[in-house]
């Protein structure tokens, strides 16, 4: 891995212009690339890297998923699955940085996939990548905002009693409401100028790390009864009520939790063309955010597990909290020590207002990528979306972002398992997107790929290869069933949900796509 210097070697024209060096690497090479400047570049390093590191948001990935992590595998998944899924994401994260510090445009990994698989299978490989990319990020954002509705539901059950107490339970209805409302807030937020947003992202990325320092010392501290050490690092949980009891299946299940929290840093790369100096740190806004959550998540991850010290209880749904563990994590840690939980459910906004800010960023990213698939006329009417207003705001691919986000959590108030099917291309249809354009690198370009101010160096090929089968591997473990017999209700419907993506996408090409869709289209003279 290297930063490579202008007076070591010469990467682009752009970086050096009759001895002189530009002033924004990140802007002429985006005009080399053919596109004009349409958004305003007024984003800093720190701002790059806080929008992908508040959309992997550990506390918004760990608190909502704590429970799977607890039910398959416990302590033991929790603690080491989560350094496993960290080492693995941070290799496809390596790759996808290398090639963002070579093409830093908004459209990212469908841009990618269209330069490195070469002109014959340059459209196809925009198009797939594209449209599995984008439904990825709209399902995160309907995941995050959807498991947002959920904790305000049971800070409001837990401030009104709790379950046993006469507490206050939201119907479906009252959810998707708060859903829609979380969502129309984020489209507000969004409308602003990049400066304001550039602001709140910084904002978020703090609350984010000071809310798990913060959290991952007093919960611990706090709780009356604590578990030690050889249980947090040691216990294995094998008792559920799912009919598995093989310890390598139950493992690989708990992954999900790790998995589907470190993702979302393609933010990075769709921020770019924003991004001052963008060749430069979009690379390091993808590796920093990564490597800071891996670190951070885990010593939340630890500091939680040392207040647990009855696993069946707290995934118990007649438990005060419904069964949300962490919540009741958080309210029997106060309520032991102070006689009430209101300490408890303070902590648990913390957890709120970092998911809300998880959300916020979730629908720049989204905006940005809408915005460039349709620049390149990937999308229906998308001379709509890809205009932007006085502020240099996609403002249509914002509320578009928003409305689409809605519309996915619909499901829920039919079947829940409808629901889950829906969002879990959040994290295998992204991961697929993420694969893409590092297949297409370390295969059809592995000569001819020419590296940015970031690279791997001679490691390039084989962290792209390790990243690729790390991405068909959990495609295949998460598509397994997560309960036995299998029934309409605890059918694993992964696989379907992501197998009717690609048949979409793919018959679309087939039947209209490939007849007009030609990959990404430069709009200025090179």
């Amino acid at each position: 891995m290297a930063w490579r210097r202008d007076e070591e070697q010469m990467i682009f024209p752009s970086q050096v212009q009759n001895g002189v060096k530009q002033l924004d690497t990140g802007l002429t090479r985006l005009q080399e690339l053919g596109y004009k400047q349409e958004l305003k570049r007024d984003l800093s390093v720190i701002s790059n890297f806080a929008f992908s590191f508040s959309i992997i948001s550990v506390l918004t990935g760990i608190t909502t998923l704590y429970n799977t992590g607890l039910n398959y595998g416990g302590p033991v998944v929790l603690v080491y699955g989560w350094l496993i899924a960290g080492v693995f994401s941070m290799l496809v994260g390596l790759s996808m940085a290398e090639i963002c510090s070579s093409y830093p445009t908004s459209g990212g990994l469908y841009y990618w996939s269209a330069k490195l698989a070469g002109p014959n299978w340059a459209p196809f490989a925009s198009w797939i990548t594209g449209w599995f990319n984008i439904a990825g990020q709209w399902a995160v954002t309907t995941s995050v905002d959807f498991s947002l509705a959920q904790l305000i539901e049971v800070i409001i059950l837990l401030s009104t009693g709790g379950k046993n107490g006469g507490g206050y339970v939201a119907s479906k209805y009252v959810i998707i409401g708060l859903h829609g409302g979380i969502l129309f807030l984020h489209a507000l937020i969004n409308s602003l100028p990049i400066s304001f947003l550039s602001l709140f992202g910084q904002v978020a990325a703090a609350w984010n790390l000071v809310g798990v320092f913060v959290l991952m010392i007093l919960i611990p501290m706090v709780a009356k009864e604590t578990a030690s050490p050889k249980f947090v690092f040691t216990f294995f949980n094998s008792d559920n009520v799912d009919g598995i009891s093989s310890k390598p299946y139950i493992f690989v299940l708990g992954l999900l939790m790790s998995q589907y929290t470190l993702s979302g840093y393609d933010a990075s790369a769709h921020m770019t063309e924003e991004t001052k100096s963008a060749d430069k740190n979009g690379p390091k806004g993808i590796i920093s955010a990564i490597g800071i959550s891996i670190i951070v998540g885990w010593g939340y991850l630890l500091g939680i597990t040392f207040a647990v010290t009855n696993i069946p209880y707290l995934l118990n749904t007649d438990n005060d909290a419904g069964g949300y563990a962490i919540a009741e994590i958080f309210y029997l840690a106060f309520k032991s020590r102070y006689s009430n939980g209101t300490g408890g459910i303070i902590c648990l906004g913390v957890v709120a207002v970092a998911i809300f800010f998880c959300g916020m960023s979730s629908i720049t990213s989204n905006s940005r990528m809408v915005y460039a698939f349709s620049r390149d006329g990937a999308m229906p009417w998308s001379s709509v979306w890809h205009k932007v207003n006085k502020h240099e705001v996609p403002l249509n691919a914002v509320w578009l972002s928003a409305l689409v986000a809605f519309c996915m959590a619909l499901p829920s108030l039919g079947s829940l398992v409808a629901f889950q099917a829906m969002v879990s291309i959040a994290t295998i249809g992204l991961y697929i997107s993420y694969a893409l354009p590092i297949f297409f690198r370390v295969t059809l370009a592995h000569k001819s790929f020419i590296p940015g101010p970031f690279n791997l160096g001679r490691y390039g090929l084989l962290v792209g290869w390790i990243a690729v089968l790390w991405v068909m591997t959990i495609t295949v473990l998460f598509s397994l069933p997560v309960s036995y017999p299998v029934t309409d209700q605890t059918l694993n419907y992964t696989p379907v949900a992501v197998g009717c993506l690609f048949v979409l996408t793919v018959s679309s090409w087939i039947l209209s796509a490939r007849h007009w869709f030609k990959g990404p289209t430069t709009n200025i003279d090179t």
